[in-house]
């Protein structure tokens, strides 16, 4: 996934209403940013960490700028949850995730479950319809683990428990977590913040539901997945 112009940087002043940023640009202009992410964002909103913003040039938009990165624990760290999902997709097709490979069809947002949307649908003739649920992941407390969520999470213990209703209905339920860092080699999931979560992961899985961790490279010009990583109890 490259970004489609270069990315502006300045200094985090403070995240506030979940969907704005205050931010001190590097040529010493404020600005208030949006920030494409609805959660926590636990450990990445400290006063004055470096922060990579997008400009956009439509006039229209309230807020030109959106945060797409921030510095935390010395590493690049994305965090616009709208990025996940194509990123997922380019690794399945580059052939990162070999046992989703191959599908002869890949369709977006397809309506799924209780009230519900699969972020991505693989079907083929010849192979089960793979279900699959895209996890954006950028909380760490620990040098190498990845965690996820970093909050209660209640609409993704429902995915969770919808993805093993496919399961058992002959089809493939598969959760992919995408880490938005580069300097984790494993992922955990967080009990201690979302035992419910933990819970219904484990569920999931005895269920059959399929679970891989995507591992990034980002830069200042793109994100991309290179590769998946152990998940471990």
């Amino acid at each position: 996934m490259i970004f489609a112009s270069p990315l502006v940087t300045g200094k985090l002043v403070r995240r506030y209403k979940r969907f704005l940023a205050d931010i001190i640009l590097d040529d010493g202009n404020a600005i208030t940013s949006s920030v494409p992410n609805t959660g926590s964002m636990l450990g990445l909103t400290d006063p004055g960490i470096r922060v990579w913003l997008s400009l956009s040039i439509d006039m229209k938009r309230k807020y030109p700028h959106t945060l797409q990165m921030v510095e935390a624990q010395g590493t690049m760290v994305g965090i616009n949850t709208g990025l996940p999902n194509r990123i997922a997709e380019e690794a399945i097709l580059a052939g990162l995730l070999p046992s989703l490979s191959g599908y002869g069809e890949l369709r977006r947002e397809q309506k799924y479950g209780a009230n519900s949307r699969i972020d991505m649908l693989l079907s083929d003739p010849q192979r089960p319809t793979a279900y699959v649920e895209v996890k954006n992941v950028h909380f760490s407390r620990r040098t190498g683990l990845a965690e996820f969520p970093d909050s209660p999470t209640a609409r993704g213990a429902k995915h969770l428990d919808e993805l093993g209703n496919m399961v058992e209905n002959g089809h493939r339920g598969v959760m992919l977590y995408v880490i938005q860092r580069g300097d984790c080699d494993v992922l955990k999931i967080c009990g201690d913040l979302d035992p419910v979560y933990a819970a219904a992961f484990e569920r999931a899985m005895r269920r059959g539901v399929e679970a891989y961790a995507v591992k990034c490279h980002i830069t200042t010009t793109g994100i991309a997945a290179i590769g998946t990583i152990p998940i471990i109890d």
